[in-house]
């Protein structure tokens, strides 16, 4: 981190602001855009950020099982990742919920 740039910690994350990442404009790279949009939010959110953020998401129809351009969800993407344990459990009950 920069020297002139202080750490943030408790930061307030409102509905407004959770919901607003359904907006982002995905990058121009392979894969559906739902994937990036995804892999924003997880880059971005606490685990419980996250979890609300998957409730704004599939009740807005997107696609939780979306798939990057090597063709792996963001579950199997984030398998990877040492701390990721409780988004791929988070990823997984939004999918059973959404039906997907």
């Amino acid at each position: 981190m920069k020297r002139d740039k202080q750490k943030v910690v408790d930061e307030v994350w409102d509905d407004e602001r959770v919901s607003s990442f359904l907006h982002r404009a995905p990058p121009d790279l392979p894969g559906d855009p739902d994937f990036h949009v995804l892999l924003f939010a997880y880059r971005s959110m606490r685990a419980g950020d996250f979890a609300r953020f998957l409730d704004f998401y599939v009740e807005a129809g997107r696609d939780v099982t979306a798939k990057n351009g090597d063709g792996e969800s963001m579950a199997h993407y984030l398998s990877h990742h040492a701390m990721a344990g409780p988004y791929i459990n988070l990823l997984e009950a939004a999918a059973a919920r959404s039906g997907q």
